[in-house]
């Protein structure tokens, strides 16, 4: 078989993480302290595939540029291809096909996560050669999800959100096709909503006869394109961190796997894992509760905080009751002071949620 290629989807407008996703693409909100995105970049590196092209859109692309560079970081030779604008999975495809030529390729949407990598995924399209191989996963709401229907053992038909599945057997991010898949997406209509539909595309290999395999996932796989996924998948990946204290503790306790960052600094406070601390962070007077991502440059003052995600240089202080679930972007400030009388002021951008409980 011919060098495989990746192709990572990074364009989207991520509009169910807005406001976060107003000043920042969704692939790069981080999980555990590390952008969504850069997980994608590294399962493709463990594969041993080292030519990868990633989908931008015109707006967020320069910030993709800017996190991720030419990809050496990761040992891997980045191709940014601009999609201007978002028209499908499979239009995608087809906007990749200069850099993708005849090479077979994995697809891996940018803001998904898949526990263990995609090593098994490649090992499998080296040895079986189909035209297609898909992940699928058992789903308790199969009729969220593009849904696939098997018959021995083989895929026989695609449905997006079908109102009755007839399996619960979802479509993961993440695909491996040969090139026939580029004749696929061009045969195809757009859908409802105007898109080229990577299922349409799929189910027209299967529908020419071509071989399209699937593959279930053994572990966890998260869309992080909503706060839920966001908190799920943080969590998911913290279960799996090794303790780790290069900052300063100052009257303060640590218990459990919980990553202290060089620089950061705690004083009289205490962390309870899976937690990380990042680089530069001040924590004074104050308790961080488990599966929570404390990003670098975060102040934490006379406050709790528990399962929540801080971006960079926020600010968490003074706070009567714990702060929980929650996802704070870059440079927030929340806290109160002791002036009377007491009230609430909120200073809040469009589409944003705010719960007092």
């Amino acid at each position: 078989m011919q060098t495989l290629k990746g192709l990572i989807l990074s364009g989207g407008k991520g509009t169910r993480l807005r406001p976060i996703t107003y000043t920042s693409a969704k692939q790069l909100v981080p999980v555990a302290n590390k952008p969504v995105l850069f997980y994608g970049i590294e399962a493709m590196a463990r594969a041993g595939i080292d030519e990868v092209g990633i989908i931008i859109a015109p707006e967020t692309g320069e910030e993709i540029r800017a996190a991720v560079g030419d990809g050496s970081r990761f040992g891997v030779s980045i191709t940014y291809i601009v999609q201007d604008e978002p028209l499908g999975l499979a239009h995608a495809v087809l906007t990749a096909e200069l850099f993708l030529g005849d090479a077979p390729f994995v697809m891996y949407l940018g803001d998904n996560l898949l526990q263990g990598g995609i090593e098994d995924l490649v090992a499998a399209f080296r040895s079986s050669r189909p035209d297609a191989l898909i992940l699928l996963t058992p789903v308790p709401d199969p009729e969220q999800y593009g849904v696939a229907e098997l018959h021995d053992g083989a895929v026989v038909r695609l449905v997006e959100k079908p109102a009755e599945p007839k399996t619960n057997l979802a479509l993961v991010g993440v695909y491996m096709f040969t090139n026939c898949v580029h004749g696929a997406a061009r045969a195809i209509e757009p859908s409802g909503r105007g898109e080229l539909e990577i299922t349409d595309a799929i189910q027209y290999l299967v529908d020419q006869g071509m071989r399209v395999e699937p593959h279930i996932v053994q572990g966890w796989w998260k869309d992080t394109g909503r706060l839920g996924d966001m908190l799920a998948a943080n969590r998911l990946v913290l279960d799996t961190i090794e303790a780790r204290v290069a900052g300063e503790l100052v009257d303060s306790q640590v218990d459990g796997r919980v990553v202290i960052e060089p620089g950061a600094r705690l004083v009289r406070s205490t962390v309870r894992g899976p937690a990380i601390i990042g680089a530069g962070a001040r924590l004074t007077d104050c308790y961080v509760g488990p599966y929570t991502a404390i990003g670098e440059g975060c102040e934490i003052r006379n406050a709790e905080v528990e399962h929540s995600i801080l971006l960079a240089g926020s600010s968490v202080h003074d706070l009567a009751g714990r702060m929980e679930s929650s996802l704070l972007g870059r440079n927030v400030t929340i806290g109160r002071d002791e002036r009377q009388p007491r009230a609430f002021r909120f200073l809040v951008g469009d589409n944003s949620e705010i719960g007092i409980l």
